[in-house]
């Protein structure tokens, strides 16, 4: 036992004064070396509210009904139970990776006398301990590695929560939309067939034509077939909802009747923060982190690995009798394993998880660009839209006023009813366009709260 301590003695020492496990590469130096030609200016270059971004982004649209949607996505989603999925088992590979830092224990025994499996009859029993000491870290760092990727899981599927989110929130309003352009055209089909009836009775008192009344029945027919297909686009559209909420798509969800109110302008704070605040872009930084200590533990499994062992066991047999030993045996000693010439595998190794770390730099850089970019997009669409609603209120009021007019003038005869048609179109197209606007108005702000990283319920941690 004494030559056992001097030998171990030694290693504990050693073990004690191992090499401390280095910190990945800091948040700002992975910006400069995944940015290196992005100057982050102190304003957004688009127009942007002044303050700090809130939570709870989904109640300024002020509609239960819609936030009632989105929690019943979140809760039954399939996409986001694969996601929590992931989650559980990355957690459950931080607590694998860590294992081989305590020491490991194992029991084995064996029985059954002259039945026993081999016929030898021996039977015994012992208690085996092994425990790697890590002086180089490489376990430390697959632990670290597990831990960054278990962060990097976890704010995916945050990040995949308010995406989901979002997306139930854009489909909610294009729905509401498609029901109103369908309700549109129902109006457009019959002013139509008003017109029709106006020319059928102009030709019956003789002051019409049977080709005014064939080209407004078929006018008819054209609104009709419009009514139809928007018709079938409210329905998908319905669909969609449906089935990001894990219900059967049936189309038989009910959406209000007119579109939200636009919120009030975002307070988008400041471009700095947008990295800190965005989970996926956090998530990509944590990535880097992960790769960082995939290379040391590529570096440090090229290094000796030292094991201490310990073991007591006992052992006998009613076959034949054995080496008269001291019984129980007990037995303390040390293990070491040094790579000598394996081809050049592990510094391949070392070169490979360089390279990974490398990528993952890299798609930090293309993430955290894209989030901009994003930002900037939607401030700009918001400032863009707003005009487009303006112009286009006014144009659906002028065109409406030509409309009466160009009705008055066919019933007195003094235009043709090709003139009347021709306006009708113009109305359809204007109110057509103003809705689809001002659901893009909704869509963009979603994009733009989703964008900056706000999140959507203000109980979320």
């Amino acid at each position: 036992m004494s030559a056992a301590r001097r030998l171990v003695a030694p290693i504990l020492l050693a073990a004690a004064a191992g090499c401390a496990l280095q910190s990945p590469p800091a948040p700002e130096d992975t910006r400069k070396q995944a940015l290196p030609n992005l100057a982050v200016p102190p304003v957004w270059s688009a127009e942007a509210g002044a303050g700090t971004l809130p939570g709870g982004w989904l109640a300024s649209f002020n509609d239960p009904q819609l936030e009632a949607m989105v929690r019943e996505a979140l809760a039954n989603n399939p996409d986001l139970g694969v996601a929590a999925a992931r989650v559980e088992q990355a957690a459950g590979l931080v607590k694998a990776s860590g294992a081989t830092l305590y020491p490991q224990v194992s029991l084995m025994a064996r029985g059954g006398g002259k039945m026993s499996g081999d016929s030898s009859g021996l039977e015994g029993a012992g208690v085996f301990a092994t425990w790697e000491i890590d002086l180089w870290g490489r376990v430390r760092a697959e632990r670290a590695t597990a831990r960054q990727q278990y962060d990097a899981t976890a704010l995916d599927t945050e990040y995949a929560r308010q995406s989901i989110a979002a997306l139930v929130a854009k489909s909610w309003f294009l729905a509401t939309e498609a029901r109103l352009q369908r309700a549109l055209a129902d109006e457009m089909v019959t002013s139509s067939v008003r017109l029709a009836s106006l020319a059928s009775d102009r030709l019956r008192v003789g002051s019409g034509s049977e080709y005014d009344l064939a080209l407004a029945r078929a006018n008819v027919q054209t609104f009709q077939d419009a009514m139809h297909q928007l018709d079938q686009a409210y329905r998908q559209a319905l669909r969609s909802l449906e089935t990001l909420a894990g219900r059967y798509p049936a189309a038989a969800l009910q959406v209000p009747g007119k579109l939200a109110e636009r919120p009030a302008p975002v307070p988008a704070g400041i471009p700095s923060e947008l990295l800190e605040r965005r989970p996926d872009v956090v998530a990509a930084e944590r990535r880097v982190a992960a790769a960082f200590y995939r290379v040391e533990t590529a570096k440090a499994a090229r290094l000796p690995a030292i094991s201490l062992t310990a073991s007591v066991s006992t052992i006998s047999s009613e076959l034949f009798v054995l080496k008269d030993l001291e019984n129980p045996i007990w037995s303390v000693g040390a293990r070491l394993m040094q790579p000598l010439f394996l081809g050049g595998a592990l510094q391949s190794q070392v070169e490979v998880r360089t390279a990974e770390q490398k990528v993952a730099v890299a798609e930090y850089g293309r993430i955290g660009a894209r989030a901009f970019s994003e930002v900037e997009n939607a401030l700009s669409s918001e400032f863009t839209l707003a005009t487009r609603v303006a112009v286009l209120r006014q144009a659906v009021i002028e065109n409406e006023r030509a409309l009466e007019l160009a009705n008055v003038r066919y019933r007195v005869g003094s235009t043709d009813l090709r003139a009347v048609q021709q306006q009708q179109l113009a109305v359809f197209s204007a109110r057509t366009t103003l809705l689809r606007v001002q659901a893009e108005q909704l869509v963009q702000r979603v994009n733009l709260y989703l964008a900056l990283g706000g999140g959507w319920d203000p109980e979320a941690k």
